[in-house]
């Protein structure tokens, strides 16, 4: 049995909270088959509207489309609450709120899925297959809740992109700001100050920063084919 990563709390209105902090299942759930039906049971043992709040780095991906799917199916109203970050998988599991909430110091992270495989070029093939499609499974629910294109989305993705708050609104990741007036981004307002950080970008830009030697750095041709042609007799 995995550890836990989630707690519910019912609360004395009768509503039901789900908490999501820490690593998401820091153990595969591919091939398990205990974890997941105890999620499901504990999540379908009430009925009405639910609140997910997410505090999260993220985790196994796997684990995060079961959870996805089950909250996108599940009959009440679900509503997700961003207070500190939901990255890379648990940016996924935020995806399946009919309404996003983030706090205004809060960050959502999407990026390319990752693993690690050990074996002959088959088999490497076979991790690179594996992951294209995990992508094109995640661009599925960022697609269906942002309304993004899949380019535009594989290209964040990419550059490991991290959203604050304001930006996320803006593209549409998230539908409002927690602790404001009305939550909600009204009709109107202008959400374009928000940030956006992506990890190549700051690679990129402290790149051009470092000072550029006035001559390239490394040995000439011609050194080098005198050196073969010694090596040669």
């Amino acid at each position: 049995m995995h550890r836990k990563f989630w707690n519910w709390v019912k609360n004395e209105d009768g509503a039901r909270t789900l908490r999501l902090d820490g690593a998401i299942a820091e153990e595969s759930w591919l091939g398990d088959e205990v974890t997941p039906q105890q999620f499901k049971a504990e999540l379908h043992s009430g009925e009405g509207d639910i609140t997910v709040w997410i505090n999260s780095p993220g985790g196994d991906v796997f684990a995060a489309a079961q959870i996805y799917n089950m909250l996108m199916e599940y009959k009440g109203k679900v509503t997700v609450k961003i207070d500190g970050i939901a990255a890379s998988a648990a940016s996924v599991i935020a995806m399946a709120g009919g309404e996003v909430y983030m706090s205004p110091v809060s960050m959502l992270m999407i990026h390319n899925p990752m693993t690690v495989a050990i074996g002959d070029s088959a088999e490497m093939q076979r991790a690179i297959s594996m992951l294209e499609e995990v992508k094109e499974s995640i661009i599925n629910a960022y697609e269906l809740k942002s309304g993004l294109s899949r380019t535009r989305i594989s290209h964040l993705m990419d550059a490991e992109t991290w959203l604050n708050a304001k930006k996320a609104v803006e593209l549409k990741f998230a539908d409002g700001i927690l602790f404001t007036a009305d939550e909600e981004a009204p009709p109107g307002v202008q959400v374009s100050d928000g940030l956006i950080f992506s990890r190549q970008a700051v690679m990129n830009s402290i790149l051009k920063k470092l000072p550029h030697p006035e001559k390239p750095i490394g040995v000439p041709i011609e050194s080098l084919e005198k050196r073969l042609f010694l090596l040669q007799k």
